[in-house]
């Protein structure tokens, strides 16, 4: 096969007219050619380097068919949420479903899985199961070490993990959220090399030069691009960018390509945001991923421009993959597990007994991971505290969906819901069932709509109710990656005419159980302080 276009050579910091042969799916030749007018642009293509593709909602081989048309090749993902939920048979799901398609997925070996002790996850991946997974060549490093505590505190079974992978010469994937000076050098010298997890350029920067790689984020619930893109200027070999998580109407709309486009718009050298994007990570993580180079495989893009990164056509070993904005790769047959084994509730469920009109509220932030803790007043009746939707104040629930278990029950703030609730079990960590809404009876249907389906997204405001299901794990559809993306379209709408002035308020909402991010969040067991790394007390004390 013979391909032309302005080949973007970004190594060598240069852009020619060249001619391309490829042959049994590598790149046998490149050969400069006189200047021919409209060739389009010819580069590698996009990486994601971390995603948990789970969180899109999709399979992975329904992810692949929409990161295509958006000229992403290849993904780092971690298949930490589906571990959690499944244990090694997520991993081997994840693993199998992504070999349907002719996309470049190079999966991780998760290393916190229960991601803590202080929830209740369905799956373990223990230290002999990342021994089994280290030894095989489809996982390339070890995910996310979350458990930064135990990292800096060189807890035996963390050093174990981070042991194994460096014996197989894998690289270690940070997670270190807000760690600055000794405790960001303690955590850098046990291991982790990357950190996709930095709030401001001042501690990215730190971070750097200790050695770390880092990743800028920009998903559909946590958006890091703006305080992080200005290092890409000074350290462009140490920069890679990632969506670690985006639903499915984000991830249809654009990809990687939208970051690129966005820093060159910023006037970033246009060579340093490429090498971001297309190089780095092939660099870090040994991946074999073409870099249009002869003897590479032929992994590569057209693009209408340097500007607005419009993907005209994308290759992956040579074959077509996409085309004008569609997908070629054909739906596949996904199977479906799981594991889900509460019962339905009942209001009564979520009733709190007040003792006291102060409580520590859950701040959520849009576009952030981080939840403040701030003080907020709830209303009472018939000695039960109620949520204060008139001050934004929301009730929140984390519903056990591994055994029947009493709700854990707290409020949180800037959801902005007026009628009704929401409710999810894409919770991260543990994906137990997170909803959020301004009366019991609302949380209940829309927790129980979740139930039935045994996984999903749901709201309900008055008469009408609304649910996706999510039958894969509970977090995961095994339907036709466009459909999913209209209907949570259609959910996610729904929400915000209840209310939310959230962004993406269903991606907010999942991550308000995950315990490793500060400050104030909510477990199945109760409401957790992750500063401290213990429970807190809902009721603030009279003074």
């Amino acid at each position: 096969m013979e391909i032309k276009g302005q080949l973007v050579d970004i190594e060598n910091r240069c852009i020619y007219p060249a001619k391309i042969q490829i042959q049994n799916q590598k790149i046998t030749q490149i050969e400069r050619i006189d200047d021919e007018k409209d060739l389009p642009y010819l580069m590698p293509g996009f990486i994601d380097a971390h995603v948990h593709v789970e969180s899109s909602m999709l399979v992975p081989s329904e992810f692949a068919r929409l990161a295509v048309v958006h000229g992403t090749v290849a993904t780092v993902s971690d298949p930490h949420e589906i571990a959690n939920v499944c244990g090694m048979q997520g991993v081997e799901y994840m693993i199998e479903n992504g070999k349907q398609v002719p996309f470049k997925f190079y999966f991780g070996a998760p290393s916190c899985v229960p991601a803590t002790p202080f929830e209740t996850a369905g799956g373990e991946i223990d230290a002999a199961d990342i021994e089994n997974l280290m030894s095989r060549p489809e996982i390339a490093y070890l995910a996310e070490m979350m458990n930064w505590p135990g990292t800096v505190n060189r807890d035996p079974l963390v050093m174990e993990k981070i042991r194994i992978a460096e014996k197989f010469n894998k690289p270690i994937d940070g997670h270190a959220p807000g760690l600055i000076g000794e405790l960001a050098e303690k955590y850098v010298s046990a291991g982790p090399n990357t950190d996709h997890e930095c709030f401001t350029y001042e501690e990215a920067l730190g971070k750097i030069k200790l050695g770390m790689k880092i990743a800028i984020r920009e998903g559909s619930a946590a958006k890091n691009f703006e305080a992080l893109i200005d290092l890409i200027d000074d350290y462009p070999e140490m920069i890679m960018f990632c969506s670690d998580d985006k639903h499915p109407d984000n991830l249809a709309v654009g990809h990687i390509n939208e970051l690129v486009a966005r820093a060159v718009a910023r006037g970033k050298d246009l060579f340093k945001v490429l090498q971001a994007a297309c190089l780095n990570p092939i660099h870090h993580y040994s991946l074999e991923v073409g870099q249009l180079r002869i003897g590479d495989p032929a992994d590569f893009i057209f693009v209408n421009n340097l500007k607005d990164y419009q993907v005209l056509a994308t290759y992956i070993n040579g074959e077509k993959v996409a085309e004008d904005g569609r997908t070629l790769i054909p739906s596949g047959v996904n199977e479906i597990i799981n594991n889900f084994n509460t019962s339905t509730k009942k209001p009564e469920d979520f009733q709190i007994t007040a003792s006291g009109k102060k409580v520590r509220v859950i701040e959520a932030l849009d576009g952030q991971l981080i939840t403040p803790e701030i003080e907020g007043e709830i209303l009472t009746r018939n000695g039960f505290a109620e949520p204060n939707p008139e001050k934004d104040i929301l009730k929140i629930t984390v519903v056990n969906r591994y055994q029947d278990a009493p709700p854990a029950v707290a409020f949180i703030k800037n959801f902005g819901l007026k009628v009704g609730a929401i409710a999810s079990s894409v919770g991260h960590d543990s994906h137990n069932i997170i909803a959020v809404g301004v009366d019991d009876e609302s949380i209940c249907r829309a927790a129980n709509l979740i139930i039935q389906a045994k996984g999903g997204v749901s709201a309900v405001s008055g008469d009408r109710e609304e649910v996706l299901p999510l039958p894969v794990g509970g977090i995961m559809s095994p339907e036709d990656g466009y459909e999913v993306a209209k209907a949570y379209t259609r959910i996610d709408q729904m929400s915000k005419k209840m209310g939310s002035t959230l962004n993406s308020p269903f991606m907010t909402l999942s991550f308000m159980a995950l315990l490793v991010i500060p400050d104030l969040k909510l477990s199945d067991k109760g409401l957790f302080d992750g500063q401290k790394f213990k429970f807190s007390e809902l009721f603030l004390k009279q003074n």
